[in-house]
């Protein structure tokens, strides 16, 4: 064990020798390389953010992650596609009319079920319409794609926020997207979640681009040292290419903007943590860059046709 350990850290150090520094915390040099993304696109930008175990702040992270992106130009939609704890609206303080099973059995315009958010981002409710997709039939499946395939034209980013852990509904969504954030805490149960997470995905695609953030964490080192384990052990056992994404240092200003229903980035712009996400956002977008011209993606068309072809599987 003390052998592992030794070597542990000794990777770790070479690792470091190899970082610079960008907006107050590490990277790779290569991790946030947006020049591979060179074929152009119209379709939005498919981001899904979840995590290995539940309890982690994935959600809020969602929801102000979506509001700085909207902050830096962008129209962005947030699905919420947690079918057991579904709450992103209570963090926000809304209530939805409607939800994503208003498409599937009541024939809504997709963009009709759109609620407002906060700083003009669109939010829809997945509900249980989510688990219906694998009961369409062809037909119904297509009538659904052309609806939501709205989203494509008036939105730059779709963000999915998924339940936690690794049931068939949230590999379906990690699978479908574009781009896959995992949310990690400093405890060790997360980051090995979280690691356990990573090691399904590259057993199905070694090539999903996939990005880690770090939440709670007590100090910036504290941040960094979670971000280079995940990222070791992916590339040393699983031989997958993860990026550090960015961490949100634990602030208390959070869990008051939790229990006023109102998200942190709106109730206190300046804080600690609304500082860290807008960095997030801006390395997501290469420092605030509009990249859906040059973006690969496949749209909410293609996501929706993934998903229901992984849950028929």
């Amino acid at each position: 064990m003390r052998d592992q350990a030794e070597r542990l850290r000794e990777i770790v150090d070479n690792l470091k020798r190899n970082k610079i520094k960008n907006n107050g915390y590490y990277f790779n040099k290569t991790a946030i390389n947006m020049t591979k993304y060179t074929e152009k696109s119209s379709s939005a930008r498919i981001i899904t953010i979840t995590s290995g175990k539940g309890g982690v702040g994935k959600s809020n992270i969602a929801v102000n992650m979506s509001i700085a992106l909207s902050s830096l130009g962008y129209r962005v939609a947030l699905i919420d596609a947690d079918l057991g704890l579904a709450n992103v609206d209570v963090l926000m303080g809304i209530t939805p009319e409607f939800s994503m099973a208003d498409v599937l059995h009541f024939d809504k315009n997709i963009m009709e079920v759109l609620s407002e958010g906060p700083c003009g981002i669109k939010f829809l409710s997945g509900g249980s319409g989510v688990e219906e997709l694998v009961k369409l039939s062809k037909e119904q499946l297509e009538k659904l794609i052309s609806n939501i395939g709205i989203l494509d034209s008036n939105f730059d980013i779709i963000v999915i926020d998924t339940g936690a852990g690794l049931s068939d509904n949230v590999l379906s969504f990690v699978m479908a997207s574009d781009e896959v954030i995992i949310v990690a805490t400093p405890d060790p149960t997360s980051i090995m979640d979280a690691y356990a997470l990573i090691k399904i995905v590259s057993s199905r695609n070694k090539d999903k681009d996939v990005k880690i953030i770090v939440n709670r964490a007590e100090n910036i080192n504290e941040a960094n040292n979670v971000l280079d384990k995940l990222v070791l052990v992916s590339d040393k056992f699983l031989q997958m290419k993860v990026l550090p994404l960015g961490y949100i240092l634990y602030d208390e200003n959070v869990i008051k903007a939790v229990k006023a229903q109102s998200p942190f980035l709106t109730s206190n712009p300046n804080s600690v943590a609304s500082r860290n996400i807008k960095n997030i956002a801006m390395n997501l977008t290469n420092n605030g860059v509009h990249m859906k011209n040059i973006i690969k993606s496949n749209g909410i068309r293609g996501f929706i046709k993934q998903i229901y072809n992984f849950l028929r599987s």
